[in-house]
């Protein structure tokens, strides 16, 4: 007997009271995820992940999977909760300082999920910005990581939209962000070459203009490592 199918679950929307933001790039999105009204359907992902296990050759009434079609929906929930979820909102609290030396956060941990396999890529992000008269909370640089992360990604554009976000919400002088990765649709699939990193950079402003100042950050992020 087939098990009910749980109803949908509204996400946080990304919209900031009508708010609306330009962007010389289109990668920025505040809210990418319209569909289903800014809601997660779960019966629609249960009765696809059955369809999915009756088509490799599995039985979902078995007493493994009878749950499995939930679990899953409540997992995808989770995993893409930052399409429905705005980056910028965590960048609207600053403090205003006159400092004007490089920031740096390095290692922050995320994990996202490819949008090519549907697959996990996880590792973590250093993001330094030369600040023009506002600095953020450091955590509100985490939680931009976390949101642009939790949902279907790639690797290069992930990295170019918190650098992009930064920029913009901030006015900095200069951005840094740099991603490592490692791509379970490389690791468990495919070529299956376990231990490879993916490496991605984003430089804006003085960091991209300015030779010394970008061989700083780089300095400051991998020096120890060297």
């Amino acid at each position: 007997m087939m098990r009910p199918l749980a109803d949908t679950v509204p996400l946080e929307q990304g919209s900031l009271d009508g708010e609306s933001h330009s962007s010389d790039s289109p990668d920025v999105n505040d809210s990418v995820g319209s569909a289903n009204g800014g809601k997660v359907d779960l019966g629609r992902i249960e009765r696809a992940v059955r369809e999915i296990l009756v088509a490799v050759g599995e039985d979902p009434e078995r007493e493994g999977l009878l749950d499995t079609p939930a679990r899953v929906a409540r997992l995808y929930a989770e995993l893409f909760s930052g399409l429905r979820e705005n980056p910028r909102r965590h960048l609207k609290k600053f403090f205003t300082e006159k400092y004007d030396e490089m920031v740096l956060v390095r290692n922050i941990s995320f994990n996202s999920t490819c949008e090519h396999h549907l697959l996990p890529f996880m590792g973590c992000a250093h993001i330094g910005y030369l600040p023009d008269g506002k600095v953020a909370g450091l955590s509100k640089l985490a939680r931009v990581v976390e949101v642009v992360s939790r949902r279907p990604q790639v690797q290069e554009r992930m990295t170019e939209q918190i650098a992009n976000l930064l920029e913009q919400e901030l006015n900095a002088k200069g951005v840094a962000v740099v991603v490592e990765a490692t791509h379970t649709c490389m690791t468990i699939r495919g070529i299956r070459k376990p231990g490879s990193l993916c490496v991605t950079s984003a430089m804006k402003g003085l960091f991209r203009s300015n030779l010394s100042t970008r061989s700083e950050i780089m300095q400051l992020i991998y020096g120890e490592r060297r």
